[in-house]
């Protein structure tokens, strides 16, 4: 009979595939380390403030290059001088709200050089910071270069705290959600920022002395993009060539694929779309969507992942005696709660990504409501995540309880039908504990990117360093993982000896010359165990 590579596999080949898997892991991790520098870098601008009497929200506004506005060095003046003149000051300014612009035009110079953004930087987040003071009383840059990408007019919340009310002390202020874009396609962008005070509407009342404002951009960093795709580049021809391998082995078989095996297709599949280098083609197109088609296809595979799992320990457990071997209906209870976590962070993400594909300066954070509804999805999701990890680790231990159970068996066999049959549950027994060292990485990558991308977004002064190692580790962590499972549960060309070979053998051998084809129930030594049983 057929079985499982994991199981006929000689012990020196599997410690070879074993090595050069490790071997390719502890790689991964160097190349994140030692070559790809950190994921995401952020950089903060200080806004130009410019002066523009006519009031025209149509008329573009640059601080540098032949043609620039007319700049307020700072608004420091009003400051230094004596608080009982300070009104006049204002006055002879003749300075309203309405005439100020604060113009960035990014990324900045720096030692006397021109920079430019990167398309491998793939995509720009920007949040504000404002400067507001506490008083008691109250290269050429030709106009027809620069082409409108988007423009909005938003809403924001602006929340301030002061701890030390003397003259020209700054407020505690939170940051502000400015924009985020999908892809870094031009190699400048200029912003104009404008507060027009309207007394109808309340808006921008109350502001305070406002100095300066601070753009924070966030950015990822050229170079891990290049040692990203290049490991996509590597990773996908592998994966589509050890499918291809696999599917020709279970079709060469007369039965029909096991359900075991349909799901190592389709998680290989959810792989192969997630390790498409689609990244090259934004070095030649403006592709804005890319970060949402980036969450969409690492969801797809999140959820293939933590189905595969759940059915993996589930066959190995066969609670789905009874039912139709190729069918998932006994999952259905785990399947549906992992089908309902990765739709509603779909739903979540559709509403902040998916809105910015039209207007860029939409954030779900800017409300109270929003806010409270973002992180109540980020903490269930954080939950989640550990409860699930938590029912996977138990249903992992119910296997290797299952398997101590069976091993009961193994005195009454030959020696070596013993010696096999005690090898294939070690091996096993360590591709369970591969797994959930697997989930385990995957969960804690999952909160901590979830935790690391928000931050910015909620205000929190929560320092936390990434490294690329990690990214690299774990992304390369998945594609050998499933490599090595497609490898370890293809059918083997191996055959045990039929039952007339073993004429001379005990009863007991000849019963488990009998053993059924499908790879789980090989590894999972339950059928076996069963007819010893019965015998």
């Amino acid at each position: 009979m057929h079985g499982a590579i994991l199981e006929n596999l000689s012990g020196r080949k599997l410690a070879v595939l074993i090595s050069l898997l490790l071997i390719c892991q502890v790689v991964c991790f160097l190349i994140g380390g030692l070559v790809a520098p950190t994921p995401a870098s952020a950089e903060n601008w200080l806004a130009t403030k410019c002066r523009h009497r006519e009031n025209d929200t149509r008329k573009w506004l640059y601080p540098r290059g032949e043609g620039h506005c007319d700049s307020i060095d700072s608004l420091d003046i009003y400051r230094s001088i004596d608080p009982d003149r300070r009104k006049e000051a204002i006055s002879q300014e003749y300075l309203k709200a309405n005439e100020l612009v604060f113009a960035l035009q990014i990324p900045l110079p720096r030692n006397n050089m021109t920079l430019d953004y990167s398309r491998w930087q793939q995509n720009l987040i920007g949040v504000l910071q404002f400067d507001i003071a506490y008083y008691s009383d109250a290269e050429r840059d030709p106009d027809d270069a620069w082409k409108h990408y988007a423009s909005s007019v938003e809403e924001r919340m602006l929340q301030c705290t002061m701890t030390n009310k003397e003259e020209g002390f700054h407020y505690n202020c939170s940051i502000i959600p400015f924009f985020e874009l999908g892809s870094l396609h031009h190699d400048f962008y200029l912003l104009n920022i404008r507060l027009p005070v309207d007394a109808v509407k309340k808006t921008n009342q109350g502001l305070g002395h406002l100095e300066d404002i601070w753009l924070v951009a966030i950015n990822q960093n050229g170079g891990f993009t290049k040692v990203w795709v290049s490991l996509k580049t590597i990773f996908f021809p592998f994966i589509i060539g050890i499918m291809i391998w696999f599917w020709k082995r279970v079709h060469q078989l007369s039965r029909s694929p096991a359900l075991l095996e349909y799901m190592l297709l389709f998680l290989g599949v959810t792989l192969t779309f997630l390790n498409m280098p689609l990244e090259y083609l934004t070095l030649a197109f403006d592709m804005p969507f890319m970060l949402l088609l980036g969450d969409i296809r690492q969801g797809i595979f999140y959820a293939a992942l933590l189905s595969f799992w759940l059915v993996f320990a589930g066959e190995h457990l066969m609670i789905r005696d009874g039912v139709d071997s190729n069918s998932l209906r006994a999952y259905w209870k785990h399947l549906s709660a992992v089908v309902i976590g990765c739709l509603s962070l779909f739903i979540f993400d559709m509403c902040e990504r998916g809105v910015q594909l039209r207007n860029p300066f939409y954030s779900i954070w800017v409300t109270d409501l929003g806010t409270n509804l973002a992180l109540t999805f980020i903490i269930l999701a954080g939950i989640s995540a550990g409860v699930y990890f938590l029912f996977l680790s138990y249903m992992i231990w119910k296997v290797f309880c299952n398997i101590s159970a069976k091993r009961t068996v193994l005195p009454s066999m030959s020696s070596a039908r013993r010696l096999h049959y005690e090898g294939v549950i070690y091996r096993f027994k360590f591709l369970m504990l591969a797994t959930l060292l697997c989930a385990a990485m995957t969960v804690i990558g999952f909160i901590l990117g979830q935790v690391s991308e928000g931050r910015w977004k909620w205000d929190d002064d929560l320092e936390l360093e990434f490294t690329s190692a990690f990214f690299t580790g774990v992304y390369g962590m998945w594609n050998i993982y499933i490599f090595a499972l497609i490898v370890l549960y293809a059918p083997s060309h191996k055959q045990w000896p039929s039952e007339s070979e073993h004429r001379g053998s005990t009863n007991e051998e000849i019963e488990f010359s009998r053993l059924p084809t499908d790879p789980s129930e090989m590894s999972s030594l339950t059928a076996f165990a069963r007819k010893s049983a019965m015998d």
